[in-house]
């Protein structure tokens, strides 16, 4: 399996979504910066991981969705591929489109971190299969907007069609609708969830309910591997002319890995 780990300035958790998927699961993992125009050759997967991307300027994932690379992953998932957003990443998909709903401060205007319990609500996923429908595990949540919010009619839908797989259970760290933690797309190839599983992936830790996600797409990609979806990818993003942010067109990578990134003097 190979995985693009996409970086932005001020992503802070792309090295620890990296090091699970090359060091605990075992597969092919890469950082993409996110000024990259395409995704690399073969990418089974891609993760969007945590941070403060853009360093959250106007909110959070609201200029991350206008990188170049998004293109090319927005093309990737709509070919079928599967996509992995995680805290920012869930806030970037949303932002992109890829996912309904928005994501608002949480409930207590604070930043919360700690591990909170969910409940598996659909394990039939490509995300969730290792785990029972009903399962109680504990993953570390770390944001401060992510309460997670949409009308009643999407929040409907979203419950009859089993697209609420994680849910907060007793413990609604920051006042998510009907405690949503994690939801898929319609297709069920892209998951966005608020806890970090890539956080409580290895014993070491003495946290390993996170691993399944893991380990859920991993099986799923090695029982029928996405060829399409990169074909897919890269035939969109040649079509497209690319979107660039007045502000972050120059941007290098910075010095520092979780600090935003700054357009160069002219």
């Amino acid at each position: 399996m190979k995985v693009a780990v996409v970086t932005f300035p001020g992503s802070n958790c792309d090295e620890d979504a990296l090091h699970v998927v090359n060091d605990v699961l075992g597969a092919s993992g890469e950082l993409v910066w996110h000024g990259s125009q395409a995704l690399p050759e073969g990418t089974d997967l891609v993760i969007l991981p945590g941070g403060f991307s853009y360093g959250d300027a106007l909110r959070s994932g609201a200029l991350a969705r206008f990188a170049p690379v998004m293109k090319a992953v927005k093309a990737f998932a709509d070919g079928g591929g599967h996509v992995l957003g995680i805290c920012n990443g869930f806030q970037i998909l949303l932002e992109a489109g890829l996912l309904p709903g928005a994501m608002l401060e949480n409930g207590s205007h604070k930043f919360v971190c700690r591990s909170v319990p969910l409940r598996v609500e659909n394990a039939t996923t490509s995300f969730t299969s290792a785990y029972e429908k009903g399962q109680r595990i504990s993953i570390p949540v770390a944001h401060h907007e992510g309460r997670y919010f949409a009308d009643e009619a999407t929040l409907d839908r979203l419950e009859s069609e089993g697209r609420i797989v994680f849910r907060y259970d007793g413990d609604n760290p920051n006042g998510s609708a009907r405690d949503v933690a994690g939801i898929v797309n319609e297709a069920g190839n892209v998951l966005g969830m608020m806890p970090h599983p890539e956080r409580a992936a290895e014993s070491a830790l003495r946290m390993v309910d996170g691993l399944g996600v893991f380990t859920s797409i991993r099986n799923a990609i090695e029982a029928s591997p996405p060829e399409a979806p990169i074909t897919a990818a890269r035939r969109n993003v040649a079509t497209i002319a690319p979107v660039r942010c007045a502000v972050f067109t120059r941007c290098r990578p910075p010095r520092i890995r979780d600090a935003p990134c700054r357009p160069e003097r002219p």
